[in-house]
């Protein structure tokens, strides 16, 4: 039995294999040369000291939510890079009612009352990373998640505010955020 190989691999350069991608959960605004950044970036030779300034400056308008940070780092060049997700729909629409987290029993217990024109900043926020093909339908999302927080929107429940913009009545309040 033979085994063919190929003559040559396709070309590559070094720095292509040497880039080191990171991935943690960070709270904006507030990470730190510990765990989990210090350990994984300390043997890639970078220092971690300004890795950790710079995602505390790019997330310090999340401060204290958790999100998604990748640090890519080239060892040879101890050059990074930092790329900062966004928060998920709960974290913001906590943020945006001032709780701590949801209910625990969203159909009794509500955490707050949010209006619609925040539901609209949340879905816009959150439009880029969403399968949601229009700010309407990003803000039906949005609803779906005040529904399970425990969150009511304009003092109703999220369900009867989603039949109302089936029916219409916030297309000019959609259209002047989706068109600013």
């Amino acid at each position: 039995m033979s085994i063919k190989t190929p003559d040559a691999l396709p070309a590559t350069s070094e720095s292509e294999l040497s880039e080191k991608s990171v991935t943690v959960i960070v709270s904006g605004g507030q990470a730190s040369p510990g765990p989990p950044l210090g350990p994984t970036l300390g043997p890639l030779g970078v220092n971690v000291g300004a890795v950790v300034g710079e995602i505390n400056r790019l997330t310090k308008d999340f401060t204290g939510m958790k999100l998604p940070v990748t640090v890519s780092v080239n060892p040879s060049t101890k050059q990074f890079t930092i790329a900062v997700g966004v928060p998920t729909t709960a974290a913001l629409i906590v943020k945006e009612v001032g709780g701590e987290k949801g209910s625990g029993t969203p159909h009794s217990t509500k955490i707050g009352n949010l209006t619609f024109e925040q539901v609209l900043k949340i879905a816009s926020t959150k439009k880029a990373g969403s399968y949601a093909p229009s700010l309407r339908a990003a803000a039906k999302e949005v609803l779906g998640t005040c529904l399970s927080l425990g969150v009511t929107v304009e003092g109703e429940d999220p369900k009867e505010i989603n039949k109302k913009i089936e029916q219409g009545v916030y297309d000019d309040a959609i259209k002047a955020k989706d068109n600013p």
